[in-house]
């Protein structure tokens, strides 16, 4: 599937900003289930410098400065991404055997043990702590000896049909232990509930942030810049010692021992799928939470506040070019 993004930020500064620094995550990653196409960030006014660079998480990211007064700041980011759907969750007696107290005891400290990255992302984030609530909520998808995965998708499962979703009902920097309470949230709160969950257990989970392509309304054209950006979950897994799959270097999980693979579950959809969700999914970049992965964030000089305007658009190329044509008069 060939999906373009157009994700346009603009800031309404209430005075004159005059020195800015600002870090963006808009950039569409190459996985085993994209591939970028094409990108383009465009940034008005021209900023001072912009380089881009791989952060510790191996998200593609961009810093620009601006050192000149200015009363409005628009970041526009245009992507062309090709997607393929996603393997389906395996089910081989090889994965039906990893438990997920396996996968939690792999994770236990022992001396000499081999380095699995995987375990950075057991620990508290600043937007998800590790919390007995969590632990709570999560067990009973939890029976003992139950697959990972199996388990992973219960859970998943038990929080897009005990919480309800609602626009508005959350803010950016609402803790998951509110939201959990009440009962409700969005998508980004769905994701850090999930991970808390599973961290909670010993289980590492890391946050994905990307889009999903939605349809409008029956009879009802799609409007330009209606859609929004979208967030899940990916859970790790240690490959079991007869799962079949190998490396990229060629090795097998008894000479690789820090070998696993990374599962992606949308507990907003009820979706999953290993590499993705779905194939109408984009990612844009995996962290520890929103804080790690925010499309964009910065510091400013000046101004006492500001009005903030996102749009995002996420269709066909063909469908997305027919709406940008004038109108004929």
């Amino acid at each position: 599937m060939l999906l373009r993004v157009l994700h346009a930020t603009t800031y309404r500064y209430h005075g004159n900003v005059d020195l800015a620094q600002h870090m963006v995550h808009l950039t569409p990653a190459d996985t085993a289930s994209q591939t970028l196409v094409a990108h383009a960030l465009r940034i008005d006014p021209e900023p001072a410098t912009c380089t881009r660079r791989v952060d510790a998480f191996g998200n593609q990211s961009t810093f620009f400065s601006l050192q000149t007064p200015h009363e409005v700041l628009t970041v526009e980011a245009d992507s062309l991404v090709r997607t393929s759907a996603p393997a389906p969750l395996p089910d081989s007696p090889a994965w039906q055997r990893l438990g997920w107290e396996d996968v939690r005891r792999r994770f236990h400290y022992r001396a000499g043990a081999p380095y699995d990255p995987a375990c950075e992302f057991l620990f508290a984030s600043p937007h998800v702590p590790r919390d007995d609530a969590f632990a709570d909520f999560a067990r009973p998808a939890f029976a003992a000896c139950l697959p990972m995965l199996q388990a992973a998708r219960a859970l998943m499962e038990r929080i897009h049909t005990g919480l309800t979703y609602e626009t508005a009902s959350t803010e950016v920097n609402t803790p998951a232990l509110q939201a959990l309470e009440q009962g409700k949230g969005v998508c980004q709160d769905f994701a850090h509930i999930m991970i808390g969950c599973l961290r909670s257990l010993g289980l590492p989970a890391r946050y994905v942030s990307g889009y999903l392509l939605t349809e409008p309304p029956p009879g009802r054209p799609r409007l330009i810049g209606a859609d929004a950006s979208h967030a899940w979950v990916s859970v790790y897994v240690p490959l079991p010692p007869d799962s079949g799959v190998r490396s990229d270097d060629g090795d097998t999980p008894e000479t690789a021992p820090a070998l696993g693979a990374w599962f992606d579950f949308d507990p907003t959809n009820n979706r999953c799928g290993w590499g993705s969700p779905g194939e109408d999914y984009i990612t844009l970049a995996t962290g520890r939470d929103f804080a790690d992965v925010s499309p964009m964030r910065g510091v400013i000089q000046g101004s006492s506040g500001h009005a903030l305007d996102v749009a995002v658009t996420v269709a066909p190329p063909q469908e997305l070019e027919a709406l940008q044509q004038p109108e004929a008069g």
